[in-house]
């Protein structure tokens, strides 16, 4: 990461560029605070191409056809001596700029902005973690660091600002230009005991002041987006104030597709996983420099001949591209197929599956168990949200409003490639339509589905079906998270590097889509040792079943989850709560929203709508 200047300031795992803290999001670092620019500051030449083809004709839907390429984020190589600013690997990392630019000196309480002069940056090459700003002039102690100001404010379009201090401690526009103080009074650090005062007009105000929205304390916000250095105007949601690290300051919008084989041959899909240097190719004279360079090394078992005509074809699939992105990009679809038929897929470096029997007791439920020894996932940033989390987007409902990665239209888009293993289980769908038939379950759709209506009425959206995805989802979504956790107790992994993805037909299709794939994915070893995809064995994982619906029949916080109500608490979720379902943020791909125990085993207050409550 790196300032104005070339100095590197600190380290983030290319992961947490995606997920924590990507472009836009604060990094709290130990003496001081940036956040991370758009892309427009960031330089491409440092990453390298990343080829997923149906990702790309997503995200190229959602932001627009100049999106060209998607890259992975910059990473310097490994070094195996001491760092060393000087080389040409310490340029290497993502441009950030110091933020909040409002400082306080713990001492003497000064309260100012960077550009004020009144703080100064003490610079250390060799140590990225010593550097920070001082204050030089302090009367109460010798060149003290200063601290980042921990208040902020923030709108729900993505605007980010500094916190209005003198207009707060004025209580409206002012003239003065005294300088401020930020103390604290009392013995607990509450808001209310927190307080700015003006020492030039001797004016005074809490901080309590700031959380109350009727006091009229802030003024409107002006539209800033600070990691594109640009004042936009015009904004008419209004400032609510947020505190530096708060987890409500930045939330990623992501899309992430788990590749799949997409042609029939083995060379074919060869060349789709490297198109990123293929592209290029438009004779045999430069495939020939592309073998001699070592990188083609799949490819070594085909003739030039062979691989230009691949390419070739490629180029012709290409060329109705403009027709096919008019229409929407089924991210989910192709995914499902290839795990319901992993007997016709071909394998390869990253895909391999195998088909296993169905645990004992279970071979009605589950047509297919599919062991997936390998797989690779390709995670895309296409923009933020903050003060609250996007909403999950279905078929049908637009996107929730996000901030810009760049100041005019981005061309392409930070990207993260990890590896890793999985358990793929899918529903038979007679079973499933039994159990949809009856009333008990219908009744119970009907609750949740009134619960979703009543939670988009109190967001002032439309109260109707909109984005509800359906019984059949929640069913396989509460299976999922209840598995979850029985896996992450003997795989080894952390639980919050498992991740799920739900294949669901759409609310009102019936039982035609109806799986779940468990999978773990990480930049490094651990995702990819074998110890989720051991638990995949028909043994292992009746057992773990058994388990999981055995937990699930009782909550410790019963019996007030079960009697979770979704009509009445206007929720998105029924019988489900932190002691017995929810799941971490990394690990969901649904916010820990339509999640009910009592679709998977009879609960104390619902026992005739759970799916396994004839299940031996």
């Amino acid at each position: 990461m790196t300032v104005s200047q070339p100095l590197r300031v600190g380290e983030l795992r290319p992961s947490q560029l995606i997920w924590s803290y990507g472009v836009g999001a604060l990094v709290d670092l130990p003496h001081l605070a940036v956040i991370v620019r758009g892309v427009d500051d960031w330089n491409p030449e440092q990453s390298v191409p990343l080829t997923e083809e149906r990702l790309l004709a997503s995200v190229r839907k959602a932001l627009g056809p100049q999106i060209r390429q998607l890259l992975s984020v910059p990473v310097a190589a490994e070094s195996e001596g001491g760092y060393d600013p000087f080389s040409p690997d310490a340029r290497i990392g993502v441009p950030v700029s110091p933020f909040p630019e409002w400082l306080r000196c713990p001492f003497c309480w000064l309260l100012a902005p960077i550009d004020s002069g009144l703080f100064v940056l003490k610079e250390d090459a060799f140590r990225p973690d010593r550097i920070r700003y001082v204050h030089e002039n302090c009367n109460k102690a010798h060149s003290p660091k200063a601290v980042p100001s921990r208040f902020l404010v923030a709108c729900r379009d993505g605007h980010l600002d500094d916190f209005p201090w003198r207009y707060f401690v004025h209580r409206g526009a002012t003239g003065c230009s005294g300088q401020l103080s930020f103390y604290e009074v009392g013995a607990s650090l509450e808001t209310a005991n927190l307080w700015v005062r003006c020492t030039s007009c001797d004016t005074r105000r809490s901080m309590i002041d700031a959380f109350e929205r009727e006091s009229g304390a802030l003024p409107a916000c002006r539209g800033r987006h600070p990691h594109l250095r640009e004042v936009a105007g015009g904004c008419d949601q209004p400032l609510r104030p947020i505190l530096l690290g708060a987890s409500n300051g930045w939330f990623p919008v992501t899309m992430s597709v788990l590749s799949v084989p997409t042609q029939a041959s083995q060379l074919a899909q060869l060349v789709e996983d490297n198109w990123a240097v293929l592209r290029t190719v438009t004779s045999r004279e430069i495939l020939g420099a592309f073998r001699e360079a070592g990188q083609l090394r799949e490819l070594a078992g085909y003739t030039d001949d062979e691989v230009m005509e691949a390419i070739d074809d490629k180029r012709a699939r290409d060329e109705g591209t403009a027709a096919a992105e008019a229409e929407e990009v089924d991210l989910k679809g192709p995914e499902w197929e290839a795990f319901s038929n992993p007997d016709i897929q071909p394998q390869g470096r990253d895909f391999m599956l195998e088909t296993v029997d169905a645990p004992s007791g279970y071979e009605g439920v589950l047509s297919r168990v599919v062991r997936a020894q390998r797989l690779r996932e390709v995670n895309a940033l296409i923009g933020f949200t903050r003060v609250e989390p996007p909403d999950e987007p279905r078929p049908g409902e637009e996107r929730p409003e996000r901030a810009p990665l760049a100041g005019g239209a981005p061309t392409w888009l930070p990207t993260t490639e990890v590896r890793g293993e999985g358990i793929f289980l899918a529903f038979d769908s007679g079973f499933l339509s039994d159990w949809l038939a009856r009333g008990s379950v219908r009744e119970r759709e009907r609750a949740l589905l009134e619960g979703h209506e009543r939670w988009r009425a109190a967001r002032r959206l439309s109260a109707d079906a909109t984005g509800f995805p359906g019984v059949v989802f929640a069913m396989l979504h509460t299976l999922s998270h209840a598995l979850m956790r029985e896996l992450a107790i003997e795989c080894g992994y952390g639980a919050a590097s498992i991740r799920e993805r739900i294949y669901a037909s759409p609310h009102g299709e019936g039982a035609g889509m109806a799986g779940i794939m468990l999978y773990t994915a990480a930049p490094d070893s651990e995702g990819t040792l074998g110890g989720l995809v051991e638990l995949g064995r028909p043994s292992n994982l009746g057992r773990l079943l058994d388990q999981a619906l055995e937990r699930a029949g009782l909550c410790s916080s019963d019996p007030l989850c079960a009697e979770h109500r979704p009509r009445t608490d206007r929720s998105l979720h029924g019988a489900a709560c932190h002691a017995c379902l929810f799941a971490a943020e990394t690990s969901c791909e649904s916010g820990n929203r339509y999640l009910d125990r009592a679709l998977l085993v009879p609960t104390l207050r619902t026992p005739d709508a759970a799916i396994f409550s004839t299940v031996t």
